[in-house]
């Protein structure tokens, strides 16, 4: 059974810097897109930022110009540097793999938490 392991969450002041990190146990073949989602609490699930096997990357508007998602696909590892973190980043984020051969499957994170605060 395939994981994937988060790591660099916690807590930071308003205007801090973090960065996450998330490598899959074992090579993944196929994979696609990998990405962050975040939940905070009474939220749904919401994607943060995404980068494809080519490089194309998205990132919701709130997050634009703070953070940057970068991957090394040869050893499925994301990670997102998040700068001028506001308290409205504060959730559990996770990390998402979308494989796409041999067939569609959706691989996520435990989650780690990141808390804005003064």
């Amino acid at each position: 059974q395939v994981q994937l392991v988060e790591s660099g969450g916690g807590l930071v002041q308003p205007g801090g810097s973090l960065r996450l990190s998330c490598a899959a146990s074992r090579v993944i073949v196929g994979i696609n897109a990998m990405g962050w989602y975040r939940q905070a609490p009474g939220a749904q699930r919401e994607l943060v930022a995404s980068i494809t096997s080519g490089g194309s990357t998205n990132y919701a508007d709130s997050v634009k110009g703070r953070f940057t998602i970068s991957r090394d696909a040869a050893r499925n590892t994301v990670s997102l540097q998040m700068s001028s973190l506001k308290p409205e980043d504060t959730a559990v984020y996770y990390c998402h793999f979308q494989r796409v051969f041999p067939a569609r499957y959706d691989y996520w994170g435990q989650g780690t938490q990141v808390t804005v605060s003064s």
